[in-house]
């Protein structure tokens, strides 16, 4: 199943062509010159239709989304080797040392 709809793409593609055409601008009136800006800029006007487009992927979810790839690539490469994948913690804690020592 399509995860993008034909309007989407529509948008899409208008926007490619307003972007070499030089006439894209973003929200901030500047004109466009990235080409993955310029496809931001056609699904955000395609949501905005009302056109089957996935729902944008936030910081939190993307962060989290790596973190799963990083712990499967860890996990793949201990499997390798035969060690189990070495866990970092997330902040160390200090021990406190005794200094009085017991006396006989």
């Amino acid at each position: 199943m399509a995860k993008y709809s034909k309007g989407a793409a529509k948008r899409v593609k208008s926007a490619m062509h307003r972007k070499k055409k030089g006439t894209l601008k973003s929200g901030s009136g500047k004109k466009v010159t990235s080409r993955k800006q310029a496809i931001a800029i056609g699904l955000s006007e395609a949501r905005e239709k009302g056109a089957k487009v996935p729902k944008k992927a936030g910081k939190t979810t993307a962060r989290k989304a790596a973190k799963k790839t990083a712990r499967k690539a860890a996990k793949k490469t201990a499997n390798r080797t035969g060690r189990k994948p070495v866990k970092k913690a997330a902040h160390k804690t200090a021990r406190k040392k005794s200094t009085a020592r017991k006396s006989k």
